[in-house]
C-alpha cells in the first residue's frame, strides 16, 4: 500500500504510523528535496514522538532544521513560501487523538502526486551524511510572529473594534494565533478549548462539534470553530446557525467581485458544492467550477483556471490572493470583512445563500466498480435534472459506494437516492453470489 494518501501520510500513532516512517520521510527529505527543512505540530502528543524523528531523519541527512513548534498547517505554508523552503507538518487535521499525519510542504504548496511517489520510493533506503556535515537543529523562534505578522498586514484595513467575537480553537494549533490576532484587529475574544493536553484535540469541540460553541454562545457577533490543524473554520451566526463552507464561499465571492479580487469571475467548488450556491453565483454573474473532492483537486482546478476562491463545505476555504493553502484563519477574516464592509450581521448574509437538500448514502461494497456498471449509469441519466446533481462514486479510503443527491424537492432527491442505493446493493450481492 502507498503510505501517502490524498492529504500526506496519516494513521493511528504506532499502528499505521510510526517513528521509523517518520525517521525515513525526514531523512529522505533532508536528502533530495532540500537542506532546510521546517517544521511544525499541532498539540498532539505523539507530534513530540514524531519530531524527533523526523529531526533525525533529516539531520542525518545533512539537512539543518528549523523547529517552528505549534503552528497551524497554513501557518507553515506561509514561513515556507516567505522563506522559500520546505516544511514537514505534523498533524492529522480534525481527526480523533489517536492519528497523526505527516504532510511535506514546499514553498507554500503541497507536493504533487508524482514527487510524493519518489519520495516514497527514496524512503525505503536510508542515506546518511559524513559526521562533519551532519545537520543541526535551530529552534524557530520567530514562526509565530512570521505568520501572524503576515495575516495582519493582509487585513490592516480591518477594523473588528465593537465586535464580540467567540472561538472554538478545539484545543488544536490556533489555540494562540487565532485570538492573537483577532485582539491585534480590536475585536472583544473570548476563548474555548484553548487548553490543549495532548489527547483533547477534536474531542466533542470544534469544527466538527458546533455544539460545544453553541452552548458557550452569548451576545456574540459570531463564533469561529477551528479543526486541530486550523486549515478550516466552520463558522456560526449570532442567531447560533451553522455557517458553512459553501455559504462562506458565496459571502466572499460577492465581496471580492466587489472588490475587483474575483478573477475570471469564478469560484471552485467540489462536485459535493451544494445547488443552491451555484444558483445564487450564477444569479450574480459568477461561475461554479466543480473539481473531485479534496482540496488538493480544488487547488488544481483553481490553478487551471486562474480562480483566486475555492472550497469545500467542510469549511477548507483557498483566498489564494492571500494564501496559498486553505486558512481557517484567513476564512474567517474575509468573511468579517464582508460583515463589516456591508454593514450586516452574519446571519442575513448567510440566509442569501440558498441552501438545497442533500442526501448522501454510503453502501457497503467489496467491489466498488459496481458504481460504473450501466444499470447505475442508465438509473443517473433517467433521473438527472437541470435543478438536481446527483453523484455516484466509490470512496477513496473505505470499502463503500457514495450516492449523493442534490436539489430543492427534498422528497424527489430522497426517492433518487435510496432507489439507486438499493440498485448497488443489488448489483453487489449479485457479484458476491457468483464468487
Amino acid at each position: 500500500m502507498r503510505l501517502f494518501g490524498t492529504d500526506g501520510i496519516r494513521g493511528v500513532v504506532n499502528e499505521e504510523l510510526t517513528a521509523e516512517i517518520a525517521f525515513r520521510l525526514g531523512n529522505a527529505v533532508g536528502k533530495y528535496i532540500s537542506n532546510r527543512v521546517f517544521i511544525a505540530k499541532d498539540t498532539r502528543a505523539s507530534g513530540d514522538m514524531l519530531e524527533a524523528a523526523l529531526i533525525a531523519g533529516a539531520t542525518s541527512a545533512g539537512a539543518t532544521v528549523y523547529r517552528c513548534g505549534v503552528l497551524p498547517t497554513p501557518a507553515l505554508a506561509i514561513i515556507t513560501k516567505l522563506e522559500d523552503a520546505v516544511g514537514i507538518m505534523i498533524s492529522a487535521s480534525h481527526n480523533p487523538p489517536e492519528f497523526n499525519g505527516l504532510k511535506v510542504i514546499s514553498k507554500g504548496f503541497k507536493l504533487p502526486d508524482e514527487v510524493e511517489e519518489n519520495l516514497e520510493k527514496r524512503m525505503k533506503e536510508l542515506h546518511y551524511a559524513n559526521y562533519n556535515e551532519i545537520g543541526c537543529v535551530i529552534d524557530y523562534k520567530l514562526a509565530f510572529e512570521e505568520y501572524t505578522n503576515y495575516v495582519l498586514e493582509q487585513f490592516a484595513d480591518l477594523d473588528l473594534s465593537g465586535m464580540k467575537i467567540l472561538v472554538d480553537a478545539g484545543n488544536g494549533a490556533a489555540y494562540e494565533t487565532t485570538p492573537y490576532v483577532l485582539k491585534k484587529l480590536g475585536a472583544k475574544v473570548d476563548v474555548i478549548n484553548n487548553s490543549p493536553d495532548g489527547y483533547n484535540i477534536n474531542v466533542n469541540c470544534g469544527s466538527t462539534e458546533p455544539n460545544a460553541a453553541r452552548e458557550k454562545m452569548t451576545n456574540h457577533n459570531l463564533a469561529i470553530l477551528h479543526d486541530g490543524d486550523a486549515d478550516r473554520c466552520i463558522l456560526l451566526d449570532e442567531k447560533k446557525n451553522e455557517v458553512h463552507g459553501d455559504r462562506i464561499m458565496g459571502i466572499s465571492a460577492l465581496l471580492m467581485k466587489e472588490e475587483g479580487r474575483l478573477k475570471n469571475d469564478t469560484v471552485v467548488g467540489t462536485v459535493l458544492s451544494n445547488k443552491g450556491l451555484e444558483v445564487f453565483l450564477k444569479e450574480r454573474g459568477i461561475n461554479l467550477l466543480r473539481a473531485k473532492v479534496g482540496d488538493r483537486y480544488v487547488l488544481e482546478k483553481m490553478q487551471e483556471v486562474g480562480a483566486v476562491i475555492g472550497g469545500e463545505r467542510s469549511g477548507h476555504i483557498i483566498y489564494l490572493d492571500k494564501s496559498t493553502t486553505g486558512d481557517g484563519l484567513i476564512t474567517a477574516l474575509e468573511v468579517l470583512r464582508a460583515m463589516v464592509r456591508a454593514g450586516k450581521p452574519l446571519s442575513e448574509l448567510s440566509e442569501s445563500v440558498p441552501d438545497y437538500p442533500q442526501i448522501m448514502i454510503n453502501v457497503k461494497c467489496k467491489n466498488k466498480l459496481i458504481v460504473e456498471k450501466p444499470e447505475i449509469r442508465e438509473l443517473v441519466e433517467k433521473y438527472k435534472r437541470e435543478d438536481t446533481d446527483i453523484v455516484v462514486r466509490p470512496s477513496g479510503t473505505e470499502p463503500l459506494a457514495r450516492v449523493f443527491v442534490q436539489g430543492p424537492d427534498e422528497e424527489y432527491i430522497s426517492n433518487v437516492a435510496y432507489e439507486i442505493a438499493g440498485k448497488i446493493e443489488e448489483l453487489s450481492k449479485e457479484k458476491e453470489g457468483e464468487e
